[in-house]
């Protein structure tokens, strides 16, 4: 019996989350106690390889569009394979950042070309449901492989850690190959819409020659000349500077700025992939289209703002008191967190093209490279360096944010409409004429 799409979706989703979940909780320490290097070079590494990640988002979501993102996907599934393989292999800092930026770079377009790759197997319609499934999916995942990482690290010797790294090497690979198993996907350049498209162009070629060529060949800044869309994507970006927040964050503020034990913060990750888990799928209905998406986001943003509040609240507490708040504030952020996700996605399908979906889902994904990159160093400075203002000053940008994705969404809306009936007009004319 043939497996299902959607499931092999989730299977591949669920094979490099497990890879992906024993990476993270093991990755700083070998490149520290095995590799040898210092924890600051390990930092700066890893910034300027997402930097460069971010960069190459967008190029290997357009090759997806042109190639096809399934043969697009296990390629770069293949690319984060070798390169978590050669983190075996490193030894100084020019290979590292070498190593780092193909890891970042390969994570980056596969994102992108996983996207496309399920645009074109999914209905509109059905696409943010799935993705909250693939979410809930990825957290199981994150936590299987988190588990595994914990055991190399009570072993804590170099064999140990090489293979967790080994293993994630491999989950890529599997991952490769249950994508191989999905059905092709025709580039959406020779699907007949983009003919259509390409046809339509023509048509008015005589009056708009520029137009046509740019629709043959869209110009490499054309997702920054959308600025509509452009704009949504910052605006995404900022709410994803909750990212570190459960990894970085927390962990140093409950160590320096609460009298709550360190263990909690490990705690708090447990409780925000169960929940995840449990009720992204449930968050995700209530997203069926642009309205709904948009209000999802501005709850979230609302959400975000009482989370940070509450967090704030734990400063100078004692332990189980502060424990207490940490977690009602840990509710509230993973509440805020479903809602943002489940919005976003809805919105970076729904206002790009769908002839380039690949390449603007890695513009879009590049919000998530800003605020890995970024986020430790805002999150550190805001809420370790300014204490309770610093919370309520992050707590107050997630609304703003919110709710100017309205305007921004719209506009970028009524753009794609503009287009398409740009085009309608264009195959109407050359009939008028004959």
């Amino acid at each position: 019996m043939t497996t299902p799409p959607r499931r092999l979706l989730a299977l591949a989703q669920l094979a490099n989350s497990i890879g992906d979940g024993a990476y993270y909780t093991t990755s700083a320490l070998y490149l520290t106690r095995v590799a040898g290097l210092s924890a600051a070079r390990v930092g700066l590494g890893l910034t300027l390889a997402w930097a460069v990640g971010s960069l190459v988002g967008v190029p290997l979501g357009r090759l997806a569009d042109r190639r096809g993102p399934r043969g697009v996907s296990v390629l770069l599934a293949l690319a984060t394979s070798a390169a978590v393989g050669s983190f075996l292999l490193v030894q100084g800092f020019a290979v590292f950042v070498a190593t780092a930026c193909l890891y970042a770079s390969a994570q980056s377009g596969l994102a992108a070309a996983r996207q496309a790759l399920l645009a074109g197997l999914v209905p509109a319609g059905e696409r943010t449901g799935l993705l909250a499934r693939l979410q809930s999916t990825l957290n199981g995942g994150l936590a299987v492989g988190a588990a595994l990482g914990g055991l190399a690290l009570s072993a804590g010797t170099a064999a140990a850690y090489r293979g967790v790294l080994a293993m994630d090497a491999v989950c890529f690979l599997l991952c490769a190959v249950l994508l191989l198993r999905l059905p092709p996907v025709t580039p959406p350049a020779s699907t007949p819409e983009a003919v259509t498209t390409a046809t339509a162009t023509t048509a008015t070629a005589t009056t708009t020659s520029t137009t046509a060529a740019g629709a043959a060949r869209p110009p490499r800044l054309g997702i920054l000349r959308d600025r509509p869309y452009a704009l949504v994507a910052l605006l995404n970006a900022l709410l994803l500077l909750r990212l570190p927040l459960l990894s970085l964050a927390l962990p140093l503020w409950i160590t320096e700025r609460t009298g709550a034990p360190a263990w909690l913060a490990s705690g708090l990750f447990v409780l925000n992939t169960v929940v995840v888990m449990l009720f992204q799928v449930r968050t995700a209905r209530a997203v069926t289209g642009l309205d709904t998406a948009l209000r999802v986001l501005r709850r979230s943003g609302v959400v975000m703002l009482a989370s940070c509040a509450v967090f704030a609240l734990s400063a100078g507490r004692s332990a189980w008191s502060a424990a207490a708040i940490l977690v009602a504030g840990a509710v509230l952020q993973v509440i805020a967190e479903m809602q943002q996700s489940a919005g976003s996605w809805q919105l970076s399908f729904d206002l790009a093209p769908a002839e380039r979906i690949g390449e603007y889902q890695g513009f879009f994904g590049t919000g998530t490279t800003i605020a890995r990159t970024l986020g430790p160093l805002v999150l550190t400075s805001l809420l370790l360096g300014w204490g309770t203002p610093g919370w309520l000053l992050l707590g107050a940008v997630m609304p703003v944010a919110a709710y100017a994705m309205g305007p921004a969404a719209r506009r970028a809306a009524g753009r794609r409409a503009a287009e398409r009936a740009d085009r309608v007009r264009g195959l109407g004319e050359p009939e008028l004429v004959g």
